[in-house]
């Protein structure tokens, strides 16, 4: 892989620690429950993947954890780069199958909750460059048995960091994570939504203006991680130890299936990650530990 610029270093490093501070708080909450679960780290190498989509090289490491509140989260960090393969190349910003050139790096998250009473969640932030380069991200919320509280809660604080950074960011970016979240053939959203921005460019008409846009976008990608760890914590431990009835754990696992679903056929995530050499595992660890159909 091609030295990674400075920028993509930075984004690197934050979404890293990011990943640490997450981590370091989902276990707390598991040792309030009296579990002693902790992450299992593996580190994966994108020269250990065959084929075309392989590209040139990167990484990541793939944490996950079992426990007895989080019956199963993946909080993955990946720094990937080389060519796209030419048949997507196209559908990439900025690239083309003359241009097929890319970086990436980003952090992804989803939890699955063992109690039905607590939200699932997912979260996301990334930086990638073509021959442009912008942010994309977001969080979304995603509960079997939704809680008006919690959800207004949950949006009161993405709210708070869009409109930090843009006036009309929260109406845009809730707009869209509206659309997106999205399961046509069912004909109704994946959970209670959140905010999804992608394409956050950093261009200007010099150096000096495309400095500024960088830093901005990255503030505000920062704000949003900031958020997701504000918020989500406090969910958790405000419904974890709720009683739960068999009928609970049923809806649970039909939406999970819905959760699959859009995972599996609609996630722009998950093609981009097979599509260019990912680690499949790491890429599948959105997908719940248990689901069911009716």
């Amino acid at each position: 892989m091609a030295d990674l610029t400075p920028h993509t270093l930075r984004a690197k490093a934050w979404f890293e620690a990011l990943r640490d501070a997450i981590c370091a708080e989902f276990e707390a909450i598991e040792r309030e429950a009296g579990s002693d679960a902790t992450f299992e780290y593996l580190s994966w190498s994108r020269a250990h993947v065959e084929g075309e989509a392989a590209g040139e090289g990167g990484g990541g490491t793939r944490g996950l954890m079992k426990g007895k509140v989080f019956e199963k989260v993946g909080v993955n960090v990946s720094t990937v780069g080389g060519a796209l393969s030419k048949d997507f190349a196209g559908s990439v910003n900025g690239a083309s199958a003359d241009r097929p050139a890319f970086s990436a790096t980003g952090i992804s998250l989803v939890a699955h909750m063992a109690n039905p009473h607590v939200p699932a969640v997912h979260m996301n932030t990334r930086f990638l460059t073509t021959t442009k380069a912008w942010f994309g991200g977001g969080a979304d919320l995603n509960p079997p048995i939704p809680y008006e509280e919690d959800t207004a809660e949950f949006h009161a604080v993405l709210k708070a960091a869009c409109d930090a950074h843009g006036a009309d960011y929260y109406d845009r970016y809730k707009k869209w994570a509206d659309d997106y979240f999205y399961i046509p053939h069912r004909k109704v959203h994946r959970g209670v939504g959140g905010i999804f921005y992608d394409h956050l460019e950093c261009a200007g008409a010099n150096d000096e203006e495309a400095t500024a846009a960088w830093e901005a976008n990255f503030a505000f990608t920062k704000a949003v991680g900031e958020a997701f760890l504000a918020v989500f914590p406090v969910l958790v431990r405000r419904r974890m130890g709720l009683a739960f009835t068999d009928q609970d754990k049923r809806r649970q696992l039909e939406w999970r299936g819905r959760y699959a679903e859009f995972n599996l056929v609609y996630d722009r995530g998950t093609a981009f990650g097979l599509k260019t050499g990912g680690n499949i595992d790491a890429i599948l660890m959105s997908l719940p530990p248990q689901a069911a159909w009716s």
